[in-house]
């Protein structure tokens, strides 16, 4: 893998984070009064962002608030959410080994996530990841986030690498339409926050488990990866 740049997503990806982020949700939803949401109603906006899980969680109790209100619940989310970052979220399994072998083989791994850059860098931190990654970008780093190219291969630019010697691992659409856009293989994982299977938007390779994706990155890399 030396010379290839291995970019992951971070939330349903590297990390199952959703526990927190539910917590954090319920939490603004404890501040309205309202009762609490069971954390697989949060895993599909997971993906979207505090807005849209905070918005999620308050329809699902019939009440629709205007942007501004979201906004203002958000900083509140954001508190809350910064202090309890990795109370519950762990890595998926299987990722610590395969980010060591990856290094070992002489890859370059980053992170393209669209969490602010901020919490994301205090996740990997919480959960000793953060020295793994050359380069970290979240949706507020470079004017642009997914599913718009420009964050992915500003991350890959970032880390040094090249377009055509990168590769992105993803758990959903949106992962899956920036990397096409972005002319970059992508690996999807099938345990991340999908709503729908992740065969159904089309990415180059499925994984169900770490163990497979050096496998899996054969089909990009150059033949020097060793079996």
């Amino acid at each position: 893998m030396k010379g290839w740049t291995v970019v992951f997503d971070l939330d349903g990806t590297l990390v199952d984070t959703a526990p927190d982020l539910a917590e954090a949700t319920n939490y603004v939803l404890r501040t309205l009064g309202l009762d609490r949401v069971n954390e697989l109603e949060i895993r599909p906006f997971v993906g979207h962002g505090a807005l849209a899980m905070i918005d999620g969680a308050i329809k699902a109790h019939g009440r629709t608030l205007s942007e501004r209100e979201l906004h203002d619940l958000f900083e509140v989310f954001i508190a809350y959410y910064t202090a309890h970052i990795a109370d519950h979220s762990v890595p998926y399994p299987n990722v610590l080994e395969t980010l060591d072998t990856l290094r070992n083989e002489g890859a370059t791994l980053a992170v393209c996530t669209n969490k602010i850059e901020m919490q994301a860098r205090a996740v990997l931190s919480a959960l000793k990841l953060d020295g793994y990654f050359s380069a970290l970008t979240g949706r507020d780093s470079l004017g642009a986030y997914k599913p718009d190219p420009k964050h992915l291969t500003g991350t890959i630019a970032r880390a040094g690498g090249r377009n055509d010697a990168a590769i992105m691992i993803g758990d959903s659409e949106t992962d899956i339409r920036t990397a096409k856009a972005a002319g970059i293989p992508i690996v999807a994982v099938s345990f991340g926050y999908s709503i729908d299977p992740v065969a159904s938007f089309g990415p180059d390779a499925i994984i169900d488990d770490y163990r497979d994706l050096r496998p899996a990155l054969k089909k990009f890399a150059d033949t020097s990866i060793s079996t």
